[in-house]
C-alpha cells in the first residue's frame, strides 16, 4: 500500500502535468474528460464531473462526466438545474470549497439528479471553478469506490485543481470568442471582395461574350465557397489566373497561393514537394523541409496539370483531401494542414476514369464544381479586347509608345484560329513590340510567319479603301462598346475592365462615338 508521503508526491506531480497541459492547449473537448477520468483515479472516485454555469448565470450543467457506467455519463450530460439548488448551487453561491460525508443527511442536497440518473450518491467533494469574472462552475466528485468518505487532503487537492481548470475553460471561452469573431470578420471581408468583384470584375480575367460572362458567374460562386475547384481548359486559356482570381476574392485572399505543375516535377521529387520531407528521409534530404501544401495552410494549393499525376500520387492526394492531414517522406506522424484545393487540366479527366489512368474517387473529389474555359475560337467577339489589352502591356513592358495595329495586321490576328489560345496572343503581341519601333503601329511585317495562313481569308475579300477600313472599324469598336455598356447597366467601372481599358479611356471613346 502506497505511503501518504508517496500519495501527495503522485497529486503534486499530477497537479503540474494537468497544469502544463491546461496552458498549452484551448480545446477542452478532450482535455477535461481525460482531467475527470485522473480525478476519479487518484481521489478513488466512482465519479468525476465539471458543472458549468450556462450563459444566463441561472442553471448548472454537466458538459464533462466521468462516471463507472457510461450511461449515466451520458444522461448527466443532458441535464440541468437552477444554480441555487443542491450543495453544487451552495458551493457556487458561496464560492467556498465542500466536503459532505453523508449526503442524504444534509438539507441542500439536491435528489433529482440521483432519481433521473439511477445514481446513489453517498458523500462527495465540491469546489468551485472560478475565473476572473467570478464563479464559472463547479467540479464535483462522489463515491469513493471503498464505500469510505473523503478526506481533508482530498478536497485540498480538488480545490487546487479546480484553479487550473478554471483558468483552461476562461482560455478557452475566450479563444473561441476571439475565433468566432475572427471568423466572422473573415466572412465580411469575403463578402466585400466579392461584391467587389462582381462590381470591378476579375483583374487580368478579359471578355464580354456569353461563354465569359457564365465563367465569370461560376468564379464568383467559387470564391464564396470553400469548395473544391476543377478548372478545365486547352492549354492557354488562363487556368492558373482563373485560380489566382478565385483565391483573391475568396476569405482566403490574405493567406498563401501555391502553384505547382503537376507535370514538371519527377514522380520521385513530386511527393517531396507536395507533402515535405525529413532530413535523412533519403539522399540529399539534408534537413526537415516543408511540403507546398505546409506552405499554403490557410490558403490555397493549385494544382496544374493533375492529369499528369502519377497513380501513387494519386492515393496520397486523396488522403489530404479526405483527412486534412500530409505525411512527410521519412515521417510517420500526419500532420494537419488548412488549405483549399483548386486544380486544372487541359485533359478530358472523365476520360482518363475510363480508361483507368486517373482514379475515379480522386476525380469525383476534385470535381465537386468544375469551370470550364472556352478556347478563342468559341469566344472570338472578346479578341479585339485581348489584343489591345496584350499590346498595351507589352508597350508598357517595352518602354514603347504603340498607337495601336494598322487594318490589315489587325485583320489577320481577328481571321487566326489561336490555337494556343490566350497565351498564345499574348506571345505573339510580345514579339511584334518588340519588332516594332517606338511611334510605329503593328504592321504585319511584325508578325509572326505562322500568321500568313490567315492572310488568304482577309485577300480573299474585296479590299475596301482605306477610308472605308477606318469607319468599318470605328462602326465596329462604337457597336461593341455600346454592346459592352448595356450588359453593365452603363455601369463605366465595369466596362472598361471588360474591355481592357482604363475608366478615363472608355469615357474618351464614349464621347467620340457619342456614347454618353
Amino acid at each position: 500500500m502506497p505511503s501518504r508521503g508517496s500519495d501527495e508526491l503522485s497529486r503534486l506531480r499530477l497537479l503540474y502535468e494537468l497544469g502544463c497541459a491546461f496552458t498549452a492547449r484551448t480545446d477542452l473537448d478532450d482535455l477535461i474528460p481525460l482531467v475527470m477520468a485522473k480525478c476519479r483515479e487518484v481521489l478513488a472516485a466512482e465519479g468525476a464531473a465539471v458543472l458549468l454555469l450556462d450563459e444566463d448565470g441561472t442553471h448548472l450543467c454537466f458538459p464533462y462526466a466521468a462516471e463507472e457506467r457510461a450511461e449515466v455519463a451520458e444522461r448527466l450530460r443532458t441535464l440541468r438545474f437552477p444554480a441555487t439548488a443542491g450543495i453544487a448551487g451552495a458551493v457556487v453561491q458561496s464560492g467556498r470549497a465542500l466536503r459532505v460525508d453523508d449526503v442524504a443527511a444534509d438539507p441542500r442536497f439536491y435528489g433529482a439528479i440521483d432519481r433521473d440518473t439511477g445514481l446513489s450518491t453517498r458523500c462527495l467533494l465540491a469546489a468551485p471553478l472560478v475565473a476572473r469574472q467570478g464563479v464559472v462552475g463547479v467540479v464535483q466528485v462522489v463515491n469513493r469506490v471503498d464505500g469510505g468518505t473523503f478526506d481533508d487532503a482530498d478536497l485540498a487537492f480538488l480545490s487546487a485543481l479546480t484553479g487550473s481548470i478554471a483558468i483552461a475553460i476562461e482560455n478557452a471561452q475566450l479563444y473561441a470568442k476571439l475565433k468566432s469573431s475572427e471568423e466572422i470578420l473573415r466572412a465580411q471581408v469575403g463578402v466585400l471582395r466579392r461584391d467587389r468583384a462582381r462590381v470591378d470584375g476579375f483583374p487580368g480575367v478579359l471578355g464580354s461574350s456569353t461563354a465569359m460572362q457564365e465563367v465569370f458567374r461560376l468564379m464568383e460562386s467559387a470564391a464564396a465557397s470553400p469548395i473544391t475547384v476543377l478548372i478545365e481548359g486547352e492549354t492557354g486559356t488562363g487556368k492558373e489566373l482563373v485560380a489566382r482570381c478565385i483565391h483573391d476574392a475568396s476569405v482566403r485572399a490574405e493567406a498563401p497561393f501555391v502553384a505547382i505543375n503537376c507535370a514538371a516535377l519527377p514522380e520521385t521529387l513530386l511527393e517531396s514537394e507536395l507533402f515535405g520531407h525529413r532530413k535523412g528521409a533519403f539522399t540529399g534530404a539534408m534537413q526537415d523541409q516543408r511540403g507546398f501544401f505546409e506552405a499554403a495552410n490557410g490558403g490555397t494549393v493549385f494544382l496544374d496539370e493533375i492529369g499528369e499525376m502519377p497513380a501513387v500520387m494519386q492515393v496520397k492526394l486523396l488522403r489530404v483531401l479526405q483527412e486534412g492531414e500530409v505525411v512527410p517522406v521519412g515521417d510517420r506522424r500526419p500532420r494537419h494542414v488548412d488549405v483549399r484545393v483548386i486544380s486544372a487540366t487541359n485533359r478530358d479527366l472523365a476520360a482518363e476514369v475510363e480508361r483507368g489512368t486517373f482514379r475515379s474517387d480522386l476525380f469525383y473529389r476534385l470535381s465537386a464544381f468544375p469551370i470550364r474555359l472556352p478556347p478563342i475560337r468559341d469566344r472570338r467577339e472578346d479578341l479585339p479586347i485581348l489584343a489591345e489589352r496584350f499590346l498595351s502591356a507589352a508597350a508598357g513592358r517595352h518602354g514603347k509608345m504603340i498607337p495601336g495595329f494598322e487594318p490589315e495586321a489587325h485583320a489577320r490576328l481577328m481571321a487566326f484560329d489561336w490555337p494556343g489560345n490566350v497565351r498564345e496572343l499574348q506571345n505573339e503581341l510580345e514579339r511584334a513590340v518588340a519588332l516594332a519601333r517606338p511611334g510605329e503601329p503593328i504592321r504585319v511585317a511584325h508578325l509572326s510567319p505562322k500568321l500568313a495562313g490567315a492572310a488568304a481569308a482577309v485577300s480573299d475579300a474585296p479590299a475596301p479603301d482605306t477610308t472605308a477600313l477606318r469607319a468599318a472599324r470605328a462602326a465596329f469598336e462604337a457597336g461593341h462598346i455600346a454592346a459592352v455598356l448595356r450588359q453593365y447597366g452603363g455601369n463605366v467601372t465595369r466596362a472598361a475592365v471588360a474591355l481592357g481599358l482604363s475608366r478615363f479611356a472608355l469615357q474618351k471613346k464614349m464621347k467620340e462615338y457619342s456614347l454618353r
